[in-house]
């Protein structure tokens, strides 16, 4: 059999079209040249436009920008088809690719401005900066001979300076708290690898936890790879997080579902007016096809996502849990144009196995279509199952006969609605504005040397806690940053605080893993999921 075709590119992608006004004058003499004829045939639509750019171009009265303008035209064209049909200029084109691709060529490490200094938050272990001896709390300086601290300068700019090819070098002199003078460092940049798979590790003797952020080129490589660590941990059953997965390449949605689902089961299929119907089926290599699966999902999880949730619901191998999820029906392709642009531009509709597209309506324009997570909030979505509505009302069927829709996204299995109480004010706030993240990692920054070295997150999290002069050091911090002291929120909700500080500060020094570490014994939806597991 031929192999497919894969569309290869749907992840969420806003175009922000600007609409361009139009002054009719009249008494404008006419001109043969730029008139149309055989008004009813295709090439003469085309030409409409063709000849429109060419009079701006030999006519307008001032001189014009031709490339903007046809840019932007490009972007209100494929504006006015869907929300998720998009065109990307050259100069976004690589660093989107990059993020899909799995890697991108600098020095390897994550930074964060803060009131004008450039702190160092994580090395990436193996990679240039670790080898040339750079520490996470560093403060840089100079890069190269521009001077970065004490200025105002963008995290795009900061980008730009750090990455460039593998094998050239970049110069930095930092600033290292208890020495009174710079330390230069010349680094070699490198390839460095992005993971899909943030965070895996088991919650208890039987069950494993896996969280992919999106679907980007190594995906089913990685999960694989994390799905052999926890089996090799007693791992007997699943919780798969794709919560706030925004999507990314349909072939890994494809593949990740594959290892769920017994052979010749169909995983999706996907049709267009130009693109004849694909089915996509199960092969018998999947890797966890026997033993307990629960998938997250939430509003913001989207096409990948999507199809890999529906295939486990409609195929009735795993439970599925969470909110419903974004809607995203739609294929897009990716086009390359030239001059090293893009279109991306939407060539099929995808259908869950028992037929279902999951698109939401987009009749209403673009805006209102991003707007609709505020439409669910408003309607009281968020907090009841009850309050959820199908722009498609026609039930579909999985394989054991329950029934689904279509038309909005996934309906979980089992629905978990946000946590509504007026003293998770406090909480929200000092963790919305940054400050609990702020606060540890200036505790981490002064006190770094205090930590034991190469100390394992397994002792670090059995063995560190945080201090109640710590926890009250925090709340005058939060207090001098704006946010008012609430005793009986604080009170009620005092262990989520020192959780979330405990969390960020096993960040600050293992990573992700640190982070996850913690935070998953106060992540409510997680604690509820594996409740599920555990029950009958």
């Amino acid at each position: 059999m031929k192999s497919p075709r894969f569309p290869i590119y749907i992840s969420i992608s806003v175009s922000a079209g600007i609409l361009l006004g139009i002054l009719i004058v009249s008494g404008f003499p006419s001109s043969e040249k730029y008139s149309v004829l055989g008004k009813n045939s295709e090439a003469a639509k085309f030409n409409k436009l063709k000849n429109m750019l060419e009079l701006v171009h030999n006519e307008y009265v001032d001189t014009i920008n031709e490339s903007h303008l046809i840019e932007k035209t490009i972007e209100k064209t494929l504006g006015q088809l869907d929300p998720h049909s998009s065109y990307v200029p050259t100069s976004e084109l690589e660093e989107e690719t990059e993020v899909m691709q799995g890697n991108f060529e600098g020095i390897g490490i994550q930074f964060r401005m803060e009131e004008d200094t450039l702190y160092v938050v994580s090395v990436i272990a193996g990679g240039p900066s670790q080898k040339a001896g750079l520490l996470t709390g560093d403060r840089i300086v100079k890069i190269n001979d521009s001077v970065v601290a004490g200025k105002n300068v963008s995290d795009k700019d900061i980008v730009k300076k750090l990455k460039g090819r593998k094998g050239t070098r970049v110069h930095l002199s930092v600033n290292r708290r208890g020495l009174n003078k710079l330390l230069d460092f010349d680094i070699i940049r490198d390839v460095i690898p992005t993971y899909s798979v943030e965070y895996n590790g088991m919650l208890d003797s039987k069950t494993g936890y896996i969280k992919i952020t999106k679907f980007s080129a190594t995906t089913h490589k990685e999960f694989l790879k994390a799905l052999s660590d926890l089996r090799s941990r007693g791992m007997q059953n699943l919780i798969l997080d794709l919560r706030n997965n925004g999507g990314g390449y349909l072939d890994q949605a494809i593949l990740l579902s594959d290892e769920f689902l017994p052979d010749k089961e169909l995983i999706v299929y996907t049709q267009g007016r130009a693109r004849k119907r694909f089915d996509a089926f199960a092969t018998s290599k999947g890797n966890f096809e026997k033993g307990k699966l629960i998938i997250m999902i939430n509003e913001f999880s989207a096409s990948a996502s999507e199809i890999v949730a529906g295939a486990i619901q409609d195929n009735d191998r795993g439970l599925i849990v969470g909110r419903r999820s974004f809607g995203k029906g739609l294929v897009q392709e990716q086009f390359e144009m030239s001059d090293g642009s893009a279109i991306r531009l939407t060539v099929a509709r995808y259908y869950t196995p028992s037929g279902r597209c999951i698109q939401r309506p987009y009749e209403k324009g673009t805006d209102e279509y991003y707007h609709d997570y505020l439409t669910r909030f408003s309607s009281g979505e968020f907090e009841s199952k009850d309050s959820v509505h199908f722009s498609d009302t026609i039930p579909y069927k999985t394989a054991k006969g329950r029934i689904v829709y279509g038309g909005g996204g996934i309906m979980p299995d089992e629905y978990f609605p946000y946590k509504r109480d007026e003293l998770l004010v406090y909480y929200n706030e000092v963790l919305g504005n940054g400050l609990i993240y702020k606060f540890c990692f200036d505790y981490c920054d002064k006190n770094r040397s205090s930590f034991k070295q190469n100390e394992s997150v397994e002792n670090f999290v059995r063995q560190f806690n945080i201090s109640e002069e710590l926890f009250n050091n925090f709340l005058t911090f939060a207090e001098n940053s704006g946010v008012k002291r609430n005793p009986v929120g604080i009170r009620k909700y005092k262990f989520e605080i020192i959780t979330m500080m405990k969390a960020y500060i096993a960040q600050n020094i293992f990573g992700d893993i640190g982070y996850y570490k913690v935070y998953q014994l106060i992540d409510d939806e997680l604690q509820k999921s594996l409740k599920l597991m555990n029950s009958k």
